[in-house]
Order: C-alpha cells, then structure tokens, then sequence
C-alpha cells in the first residue's frame, strides 16, 4: 500500500490571473503540477502525493479556481480553458520552476491537455487520467451535447448548462449529492447494466434521481467524503460547474488550434468501466496521431471513473514508471 497521507503536505497560497490560487505540495525534485477534476478538489490526489514524493518528485496538487481555497471570479466566462491553462503556467513560476511535467483527471485531464499544447515551453509532459486526449475541433460542443439525450432525457452536460439550475439540485444536500455522484461512477457501486444511466436527466427529474443510495464506493470513506462536502458547502458549486458553461468558448479560443497534436511525452490511463473511456475509445484508436509521443496507454481492467482513488498503487507505479522514463 502507497504511504498515507502525513504532515509533509504543505499548503500554499500563490498568485495567478484569477487572484488566489491554492496548492498543497509534497517533496522536492522536478515538478509534477496534478490538476484536479468535477466535483473534487487537490484533495483527489491525497494518494499520489506521498507516492510521487517517495520517488524524489515535487507534487503540487491544486485546487482549479473556482474550488476549495483558489478565487472563485464572478463573472461565467472566467472560467474559460484559455484562463484555466493560464493559472497552470503561474503556478509553476510562482514555485520558482521554469518547467513542469502536468498530470490531469477528469476536466483536469483536458486542462492539462490544453495547457500542454499551448504551452510546451512550460509543460514538458502529460498525463492524462480518465478522459482521453481529443483536438479542437469539430461541431460546437453543445450541439452535439443536445443531441445526445434524445427526446426523453438530457445528457448531463446539458443539464449544467444553465446557470443556477444544478446549483438548485446540488446545493440543499451536498453531501448526499456528492455521495450519489461518486457512487454513480464508481466501479464498485455503478448502476448495473441495463438500469437507468445516471449521466442523463429524464425530462423534469433530477440527476440524482439515477444515483445509487445507501453505499459508499470502497475508495470514498465517511472522512474524505466529509472533506468534499465541507468544501462545496463552503463555496457553492458555481465555480465547479461554470467549466461546463464554457465549452463553447473554448471551442471558439482553441479554433486555432483545430486537429493539432500534443507532440510532448504523454500517458494516458483509464478504467475500463469509465463511460469517458467508453464512448471516446475512437480518441484513443487516434493517439498515434495525436499523441505522438505516447510513452504507454493503459486501460485498467474493472475500473471505474475515479481512477487514481479507486486504483491507487496501479495509478501511483504507472506513474513514477513514467516520470522515471522522462529523466533518462
């Protein structure tokens, strides 16, 4: 088992676009920048923290802006990738490094991305956890969203569209919503097959209405689901969702960029219960044209959404094997 989480984590305050941005970083060595995903916070990487320091790295898990300690800006388009990469280059300069290797999960995963393609100076690697790498490009993004949920149900990422209706879901029951979210996309706990899919929301009903209720998933514990909850309670959920809220902006900013490749050292791991690794199995058959420099793609076989919690010791050994490999 990978180290518990211990006293060496320091918490640190730093300035970006935004305003503030919160960290926590454990050990010393090159730098590894971990960006987190939807609804979590630094917290989801607890388990690679210890793990990448013990291999002589400096891990610095961030909370995004607007989650837990970082700024949460008012206005909904500033939240658009473009600003997002922008925090990710302050941060590494902020903790006196000229370049870092980014790992990311989840929205961090295309954060990460993004951030790496726009700016190799800096992030001169990649790892991406969960959902696979896709150029810009292609229809607007929401269109394709409408046209996913039929004339039944709404896809989730529809549903988060318009401001303040998830908020009005989530917001009464935090912990309880956040404890169906995780258990809805986790290997252990997930709906079977055949039952209700919890990424859609039927006409009038709620998302949570296709949550598993009375379990936890294994990885989550009383504790660290009090450590989500505690910081959306604090905060709300408008900042976490505003991503959603931006993804034809990005499409419109990243235009540019449309089909281009991250020609940077990359790894990709997913869970081969993941519906992001299911439904965008084209974007992997794509890596080695979009990936070129792909060092490994792993699949891991009876895994969930939320991987480096669910599976951290494969997660963790994946990963300093990697790192290990960008040194030589």
């Amino acid at each position: 088992m990978q180290p518990e989480p211990t006293a060496e984590l320091h918490h640190r305050t730093i300035e970006t676009p935004a305003g503030r941005l919160h960290l926590v970083e454990q050990g010393t060595g090159p730098l590894v920048l971990l960006v987190h995903g939807f609804p979590e916070s630094w917290y989801s990487w607890r388990r690679q923290l210890p793990a990448l320091a013990a291999a002589g790295y400096r891990a610095a898990a961030i909370d995004v802006r607007g989650y837990g300690r970082s700024s949460k800006p008012a206005a909904t388009d500033a939240y658009r990738m473009l600003d997002l990469v922008e925090d990710n280059v302050a941060a590494v300069r902020a903790l006196g490094e000229e370049s870092a290797v980014i790992v990311g999960h989840d929205w961090g995963s295309n954060i990460a991305a993004s951030s790496a393609l726009l700016h190799p100076e800096v992030f001169q690697a990649v790892g991406l956890l969960s959902v696979p790498y896709a150029p810009p490009g292609g229809p607007r993004p929401t269109d394709v969203f409408g046209q996913i949920g039929g004339p039944e149900q709404e896809f989730y990422v529809s549903y988060f569209q318009e401001p303040g209706r998830a908020e009005a879901e989530i917001e009464p029951d935090v912990r309880g919503w956040l404890a169906g979210f995780y258990a809805a996309l986790s290997a252990d706990t997930m709906p079977a097959r055949g039952e209700p899919d919890p990424h859609f929301v039927a006409h009038g009903g709620r998302l949570r209405d296709r949550f598993p209720t009375g379990k936890l998933p294994a990885w989550l514990s009383e504790d660290d689901l009090g450590v989500y909850a505690a910081e959306f309670e604090r905060t709300g959920l408008t900042g976490a969702l505003n991503r959603y809220r931006n993804m034809d902006r990005d499409w419109e900013d990243l235009a540019p960029h449309r089909g281009a490749p991250i020609k940077q050292p990359s790894l990709f791991i997913g869970g081969t219960l993941d519906a992001s690794t299911v439904w965008m199995a084209d974007a992997i058959n794509a890596y080695p044209s979009t990936l070129p420099a792909l060092s490994a793609s792993h699949l891991l076989e009876g895994c969930g959404h939320w991987i480096q919690q669910e599976r951290p010791d494969e997660v963790n050994r994946l990963l300093t094997d990697w790192l290990t490999t960008l040194q030589g």
